[in-house]
Order: C-alpha cells, then sequence, then structure tokens
C-alpha cells in the first residue's frame, strides 16, 4: 500500500511538473515621456518582480509625442497611460473616456522658479518682468493664480516660449522667472551648473494641491482584472523604495547607463518622499477642489462628479 502511495505521488510530481506555466497576462503601458526618476515605482515594479508575481507582462513605452498617450488609452490602442491629474480634468471635460486608477507621485513638482541672487524675492516682484513657459494652458493657469494673490494679472507681465529650454533661458538672462519648472529636476539642474535657484511652490501659493503623476485606463475597462494586479504592484514596489532607496537607484538604473548620472541621482533622492505609499487610495476632495480650479481658470466647462475623473478600484 505505502509503495503504491508512493508511485502514485511521485507520478502525481511529475505530471505537475511537466505542465508548462501560465502565461502572464500582458499589459501595455504608455509613459508620459522618456524614462526619468518620476517613474521608479514603476521600473522597480519590473525589476523587483513585483509585476511578475502578479501574473503581469508589463511593457512600457516611451511615448513620441507627450500628449498621445492618454489619447491611446482612450481609443483603446493601450491599456494604461502616465498622466497628469490636471490634464485628466481637461480631457473628461474634452469627452474622452478615461479614469484615473492610481497616483504615482502624490504632490505637485511644478514650480516658479527664478534666480536664487536674482532680484526676484516675493511674487509680488513680478510685475513688468518676463516669464518662460513650456506648455500653455494649465501653466497660464497656475501663474494667474499665483499673481493674483498679489494684486497682478497675466497682462502685467510678458510671457515667451521657451519650449522645454527652462533653465537655460533663466540663466542666461532671457527670461526674469520660468513657470513649469519641476522643483525636482530644474532646481538640480541648475545647482549643478553653478546657477542655483528658487521655486515658489504652486500649491503655497494659491492653487489647490493635486496629484502630479497618475495612470489612466479606458472608463470602459475599469473591471479589467489586470489592473488591480497592477496596482498592487506599484504599492509593493513604492513600499521598497522607501524602505531600500540605495537598493532602489541601483535596480533604477540597471541597464540604463544614460540615468547614472548626478541630475537624476539628486532628483530620484528628491522625489523618494513624494511617491504615494497608497497608489490605489483616492483624495476625493481633492479632485473636486482641482476640477473646481480649472472651471474658474476657464480651463474646462464643467465640474463633474468624482467619479467622472477617478475612481478607487475594487
Amino acid at each position: 500500500m505505502i509503495r503504491h502511495m508512493a508511485a502514485f505521488f511521485l507520478l502525481a510530481t511529475f505530471c505537475f511538473a511537466a505542465l508548462p506555466a501560465q502565461a502572464a497576462d500582458k499589459l501595455t503601458v504608455m509613459l508620459d515621456w522618456f524614462v526619468n526618476p518620476d517613474h521608479a515605482t514603476l521600473m522597480i515594479a519590473q525589476e523587483k518582480g513585483f509585476f511578475a508575481q502578479a501574473g503581469l507582462e508589463v511593457e512600457m513605452i516611451a511615448p513620441a509625442d507627450p500628449n498621445d498617450p492618454p489619447k491611446m488609452v482612450a481609443a483603446g490602442k493601450a491599456d494604461l497611460a502616465i498622466s497628469y491629474q490636471p490634464q485628466l480634468h481637461v480631457q473628461v471635460d474634452q469627452g474622452l473616456p478615461l479614469r484615473r486608477i492610481a497616483t504615482l507621485v502624490s504632490t505637485p513638482l511644478n514650480s516658479l522658479v527664478v534666480l536664487a541672487k536674482g532680484p526676484i524675492k516675493s511674487i509680488a516682484d513680478l510685475k513688468g518682468k518676463k516669464i518662460g513657459f513650456s506648455v500653455g494652458g494649465f501653466e497660464d493657469a497656475l501663474l494667474s493664480a499665483m499673481l493674483g494673490r498679489v494684486g497682478l494679472t497675466l497682462k502685467d507681465v510678458t510671457l515667451i516660449n521657451v519650449n522645454f529650454s527652462l533653465s537655460p533661458a533663466l540663466i542666461s538672462g532671457q527670461v526674469d522667472a520660468v513657470i513649469g519648472a519641476f522643483r525636482n529636476f530644474e532646481l538640480n539642474q541648475m545647482d549643478i551648473v553653478k546657477h542655483p535657484g528658487r521655486a515658489f511652490y504652486v500649491e503655497e501659493e494659491g492653487v489647490p494641491a493635486y496629484d502630479e503623476l497618475i495612470v489612466v485606463a479606458n472608463a470602459k475597462k475599469l473591471d479589467d482584472p489586470r489592473l488591480r494586479r497592477f496596482v498592487n504592484a506599484l504599492e509593493n514596489a513604492a513600499q521598497f523604495l522607501v524602505n531600500h532607496p540605495k537598493e532602489g537607484w541601483a535596480m533604477f538604473i540597471k541597464g540604463r547607463k544614460n540615468l547614472n548620472d548626478e541630475l537624476n541621482k539628486r532628483a530620484f533622492r528628491d522625489t523618494l518622499p513624494r511617491f504615494a505609499l497608497r497608489p490605489a487610495a483616492l483624495d476625493h476632495g481633492r479632485y473636486r477642489r482641482m476640477a473646481q480650479f480649472l472651471k474658474d481658470q476657464g480651463l474646462i466647462k464643467t465640474v463633474r462628479p468624482v467619479q467622472d475623473y477617478a475612481v478607487e478600484l475594487k
């Protein structure tokens, strides 16, 4: 009897071992830009194997045009996209079927930056000055709100489109300030080249706090079981990053020699405390306040219910 049982278990073990491993579910994620420290949670989830443990094979793609990823998700040409909360409000207002399902960076990174040793000591000092920007629309709204607190309007300044050369335009004296500078990048970039900057943080100057980097999905596909597993993997990655920052940095630059420089190292350090430790968690008040802000600034027509912008997956 014992010999028969032993033979049965041996045969069963052989049969199970011969079965092919279950294929992972594929998932495409369109990034908002080229890979940078803002994406560390995603990279760690990949390198540490958290996506694989969730039964996912995740492909991350940098876009040719940063405006395309949410549109691709809305059109069903990608599963997920990395985007920004303010941009989401505008796109939903335009009719795109998008919903935020997770947060990567839970604080604003956007800021207005001036030279630390320059003449601009307060927002009021911007009257009559030249301000550089990269992308119109939301950055205009940010600046308008900041100026409004000191009795100024956009008519009191000269706006100059410097494309994405924010730091060079400021350092060279082409402009007196720049709006749209990310505090974890431009400030470090300026410090490295010995022209330190000083930031006015938008959330301290009349703009409601918001989620900088978010994950958006197609509103018609929120019941896709892959999505919840993806978000769970992000949470594991965020916790790992906070607990093991040095190991996290080593994993982030693994196979990415172009990122192993002083600027990215500093940006990684400064972004660490801003990663969402609970990516799935949704702050309803934050989305209501931003929607009202964007309506007041004329960027959206209607303040919709929060569930039209964002959800917390079950």
